[in-house]
């Protein structure tokens, strides 16, 4: 459902364009639920540990559950996440639906399966019959490896017959191969992760990732998170500014290239 479908179906719509209508407005956005849709969570001290991150990673090498995220202070409250795996081991993908089991705030789970290995489908089967589970992602190298392997992408196709998706976390010049699968498999939804990992610096937007991110929205089935705009910044001033402004002309190359209904908010938390 777009949110405009959704805006009709609740009668919304009237009652935002009506005039002298501003309480209900005020009113309907505070009962808007919001789902940051890039989360993750995992748990150093498992006796196990974890895969990432490293305990090089001062900030990050903690434990990172639900009840630490709800902790945060922010300005607007979030009702719901969908947690992004990044862990390559195939059995925390079924750590992450536990802990889902135990916090009803985990509303949907991006798990993390190789669609090169031969296990693939076995997997997949496994964890799918879970319905919080909804897509794997895949990342850099194995994204631009496996659009060169048939098997990978006849798994892919796999995610389509279950109506599940496909993350990518790739850079800028492997999205013109993002709109080649698209179009190649155009049941599958697909969506770019933390802006194609851009720098940004808040005045010059890069042409080449502003063409290719052109040429992936052009198919109807690619859709971009809105993610990981401070460490675009980050790459390049530490910290990076909390001005809106400054993210301003990536946020409107996003807009102008996606609209309102293929645009996805995702904090990256803990990152």
């Amino acid at each position: 459902m777009t949110r405009r479908e959704f805006f009709a179906t609740t009668g919304s719509a009237s009652l935002l364009s009506a005039a002298g209508c501003a309480t209900n407005a005020r009113q309907h956005a505070e009962a808007v639920r919001i789902v940051d849709c890039h989360t993750h969570f995992y748990d150093p001290s498992r006796p196990q540990g974890v895969p990432w991150p490293g305990r090089n990673e001062a900030f990050l090498y903690r434990t990172n559950l639900p009840a630490d995220y709800l902790a945060e202070k922010v300005p607007t409250v979030v009702g719901g996440t969908v947690v992004v795996e990044a862990s390559p081991w195939v059995e925390d993908n079924q750590w992450i639906l536990d802990l889902a089991a135990k916090s009803k705030f985990i509303v949907g789970f991006c798990g993390n399966l190789d669609p090169a290995d031969d296990a693939f489908t076995s997997h997949l089967k496994r964890f799918a019959a879970n319905p919080l589970y909804r897509g794997i992602r895949v990342s850099g190298g194995g994204f631009a490896a496996g659009m060169a392997n048939t098997t990978f992408i006849r798994n892919l196709r796999q995610l389509a017959d279950l109506d599940l998706q496909l993350d990518v976390n790739i850079g800028t010049d492997d999205l013109p191969a993002v709109a080649r699968l698209a179009k190649e498999i155009p049941s599958l939804r697909i969506i770019v992760d933390h802006l194609a990992n851009t720098a940004i610096d808040g005045r010059n937007v890069n042409e080449a990732w502003r063409r290719n991110l052109a040429t992936a929205a052009k198919q109807p089935n690619v859709f971009a998170k809105v993610s990981g705009l401070v460490e675009g910044a980050g790459q390049l001033a530490k910290p990076a500014p909390t001005t809106t402004g400054y993210y301003a002309p990536w946020l409107d190359t996003l807009w102008n290239a996606f609209g309102e209904d293929r645009l996805i908010y995702g904090s990256n938390w803990p990152v």
